[in-house]
């Protein structure tokens, strides 16, 4: 009988022992964070969904930060977010944890522009600093001011002996010996025996080309000359601040100017700038489509911007339509030196004029054409 009840004892024992174990392991476990992606530390956009991940659903989850959704054992916490620094503070029934993210601007949907055309190249739209402040500034260079232009494109290179030659051949009246004396100063094409380049210089820029016979061309090719504002902002290829396209400094090996050649040389010798343009200082001056004004700097805003601004006319439109009928005594810019002048001639910020007919006495004055982005 004694025996028997020790028996009873024991089992009693072994199933308290037993109910006590499995009261133990009906106890949930706290549950824990595991990760977060994007990771902890990383940089995210405004509309970046954050997913938190525990190793179990997260009882009484809070998140101090950003709006969240909860899924089984993941949260998806979203924004918008400001941009900055993100902290995210989660809370649940056992722990917490805090997030950290750097929260960047939006990135800006990029537009729709066709590719260049042949021989061409995208100046994209953008803000930049005209003129100079620089101690061989001159007065027609400042103040320095803050300009807008819209993308276009620009030719590569100045326009050559060889495509003016094309241009003149389909349009006699610009020929020399044929153009009316009103659109040049008796120079035009100085170089030329009639239609014909100088032996060897067809790849060289063509020069004693007055405004208006570089308005012809460009108009035939379905382009135009460039604004000065446009000029400058291709000249400087993307660079702020500088004095020449490629930086402060210039030496023989960057341009041809300061007479190191003693004349021409063939378009696309020396370093592309930023943009991919050749020779925008240096070989021959360029024209440009506005009227000079000494004091066109001063009319843009001091604190503001100046958006595709234009000397001369109240339209792009209305010069190229009208501009044989544009006064010969109304000087137009232009711009980049020449193969003659020196240093402080080949700076980007450097303005020169002179009457549109006017093809450049000793060292002539050459162009490039631009055209406009359509969508």
């Amino acid at each position: 009988m004694k025996t028997y009840t020790n028996f009873i004892i024991i089992i009693c024992i072994a199933v308290l022992l037993l109910s006590g174990m499995d009261g133990c392991q009906n106890e949930e476990d706290p549950v824990a964070f595991v990760k977060a992606s994007p990771a902890d530390g990383s940089t995210i956009q405004t509309d970046t969904e954050i997913i938190v991940t525990f190793d179990g659903t997260p009882t009484g989850l809070n998140v101090k930060g950003g709006k969240f959704s909860l899924t089984g054992v993941n949260a998806t916490i979203t924004g918008p977010f400001t941009e900055g620094t993100l902290t995210l503070a989660l809370t649940w029934a056992d722990s917490a944890t805090v997030l950290t993210y750097t929260v960047a601007a939006p990135e800006p949907e990029k537009p729709d522009i066709p590719p260049a055309p042949e021989d061409m190249v995208l100046i994209p739209a953008g803000e930049f600093q005209i003129g100079s402040n620089d101690a061989e500034a001159r007065n027609n260079e400042q103040p320095v001011r803050t300009v807008y232009v819209d993308a276009f494109y620009m030719d590569e290179t100045e326009v050559t002996n060889v495509q003016f030659k094309e241009f003149l051949l389909e349009n006699p009246s610009w020929q020399k010996g044929r153009i009316e004396a009103r659109f040049h100063d008796g120079d035009y094409l100085k170089h030329w025996n009639g239609n014909n380049y100088p032996n060897g210089k067809g790849n060289h820029p063509v020069r004693y080309v007055s405004w208006y016979a570089a308005m012809a061309y460009s108009e035939w090719t379905g382009k135009r000359l460039p604004t000065e504002a446009e000029w400058e902002r291709a000249a400087r290829g993307g660079l702020a601040g500088k004095k020449y396209p490629n930086g402060n400094m210039i030496t023989p090996r960057d341009a041809n100017y300061d007479k190191n050649v003693g004349d021409t040389t063939p378009v696309g010798r020396y370093p592309a700038n930023g943009y991919g343009l050749y020779d925008m200082v240096g070989n021959v001056w360029e024209w440009c489509l506005d009227e000079y004004d000494e004091d066109f700097y001063f009319t843009f805003p001091r604190n503001g911007v100046a958006r595709n601004p234009l000397s001369g006319a109240n339209s792009i439109e209305w010069i190229m339509d009208n501009f044989t009928n544009v006064n010969r005594s109304s000087a137009h810019v232009y711009r980049g030196g020449s193969w003659y002048q020196g240093e402080p001639y080949a700076r980007v910020a450097y303005r020169n004029a002179s009457s549109p007919t006017n093809t450049g006495f000793r060292v002539g004055i050459g162009f490039r054409c631009v055209k406009d982005v359509t969508r």
